[in-house]
């Protein structure tokens, strides 16, 4: 184990603080390699001082980006090209020579990657498993802070809780317009009070695996902070400036989900790899949306998660055909508006914990909502008008109730209120008027 590879002694079993970097052995990686990431971004960015290559290298500046850029220099392949007195070196202007130049294109020539100074793969892994041990159980009275802003059944409430808790799959199910992205996202907001490390980019065999993505990433407010003071960076004695603090992730992906996405991503010009969504979500919560309309037949799709969903890790393929192991610390969910029957068989089913479907609200929970969604779309609520509009548009069509329904009709209201220059209220006429625009006779 290298000393980037050692848990920190000051922090307790079950958490995770990256411990600091004092020292080019500590990072686990080559020195050749760090100095061919330094020459890369003096390449690309031109005259940096020593402060600002330690910044871009992710690199403590004593004790560590010091020694590389001493290297560097005593190899001639940068040169200082002016000083402030008083500063140190830090604040010395470097510039790349000419053999510098040459050595960076060789270098860029295998990766064009010139980030943030990669962690070993192995530290990562050992990182997920300790940060997994520190996460918060689910309880009721979370659950209901959470979902307040939904009406559910008693009984599908009670499901989701310990569904959330177990960390492992969850299959939503039932008809379109009920409410399971909406409750997935709402386990996103649970998450996302929560707050773990991962690296900027790991290491593999000599290649880099963007894994940190300002898309999928949320940074925590302190990270945020950090980052405005980049002095951070250039001292000693605190974490390693390789990791980043973030929300844990809930990542969300749809119909553009591929078989080849799950898998580390080549980028065959720059050289370096993409991390699959699976690997950006380890920590966090993967939602599957609209699960079986993929351009993939689901049960391809389903035959993949088989060995992550069982074993907790996965293997991932690198170009060269080595498979990489790492851990699958994700809660899966699958939404889907298809019937179950249509996707997976019984199999498969087996190995999903927990099955949850959010069928159609009762009358009772559909006037639930439509109070709430009034109350928070500033549209004024009466009953006699809903009972008109379950008479006029459900009952007598013989139409489904969904959860998405009241919503949707409000928005219409807010639309005709604006039109007429009037106050949103839900008045026969103001529902009848939206749903007409709203609803279509199939």
């Amino acid at each position: 184990m290298t000393p980037a590879q050692k848990p920190d002694k000051n922090v307790s079993q079950g958490a995770f603080t990256p411990p600091p970097i004092n020292s080019l052995d500590d990072t686990g990686l080559s020195p050749l390699w760090l100095q061919d990431l330094a020459l890369k971004i003096l390449y690309f960015q031109g005259y940096l001082n020593g402060f600002r290559v330690a910044e871009e290298l992710a690199l403590p500046f004593a004790g560590v980006a010091d020694q590389i850029l001493e290297s560097l220099k005593r190899e001639k392949l940068i040169e200082v090209k002016s000083s402030q007195m008083g500063l140190g070196e830090g604040s010395y202007q470097y510039a790349i020579t000419g053999a510098g130049i040459m050595r960076a294109r060789e270098a860029l020539e295998r990766s064009q990657y010139a980030g943030p100074a990669p962690v070993p793969l192995a530290a990562y892994n050992e990182s997920i498993r300790r940060q997994s041990r520190g996460r918060v159980p689910v309880t009721s009275a979370s659950m209901r802070q959470i979902l307040s802003h939904l009406v559910l059944s008693e009984t599908t409430f009670e499901r989701l809780g310990p569904a959330l808790n177990s960390g492992s799959s969850i299959f939503l199910y039932g008809p379109p317009g009920n409410g399971k992205t909406s409750v997935a996202k709402a386990f996103g907001g649970l998450v996302l009070s929560q707050n773990m490390y991962i690296p900027y980019a790991l290491y593999v065999d000599g290649l880099v695996v963007k894994l940190y993505d300002s898309v999928n990433h949320q940074l925590a407010p302190e990270q945020e902070a950090s980052d405005t003071a980049a002095a951070g960076l250039r001292q000693t004695g605190r974490r390693d400036p390789r990791w980043v603090k973030i929300r844990r992730p809930f990542v969300m992906v749809g119909g553009e989900l591929t078989l080849e996405g799950l898998d580390l991503v080549f980028d065959d010009i720059h050289k370096f790899y993409e991390a699959p969504f699976q690997v950006k979500a380890n920590g966090g919560i993967l939602l599957i949306d609209d699960f079986g309309r993929q351009q993939v037949r689901p049960r391809d799709l389903l035959n993949r998660w088989i060995v992550p969903l069982e074993n907790r890790v996965d293997y991932l393929t690198l170009h060269t055909g080595r498979k990489v192991e790492v851990p699958f610390d994700v809660l899966v969910v699958f939404s889907t508006n298809l019937p179950p029957r249509d996707l997976v068989d019984e199999a498969f089913l087996r190995r999903l914990r927990h099955k949850i479907e959010i069928g159609d609200p009762s009358f009772e929970e559909y006037r639930g909502i439509f109070q709430v969604v009034a109350q928070q779309k500033h549209v004024t609520y009466n009953d006699q008008a809903l009972a008109y509009l379950l008479q006029e548009w459900y009952i007598k069509r013989n139409r489904k109730l969904r959860a998405s329904h009241p919503r949707d009709l409000c928005d219409q209201i807010l639309d005709i209120a604006r039109y007429l220059s009037t106050e949103p209220v839900m008045s026969k006429e103001m529902l009848e008027r939206a749903a007409l625009a709203y609803f279509v006779e199939l």
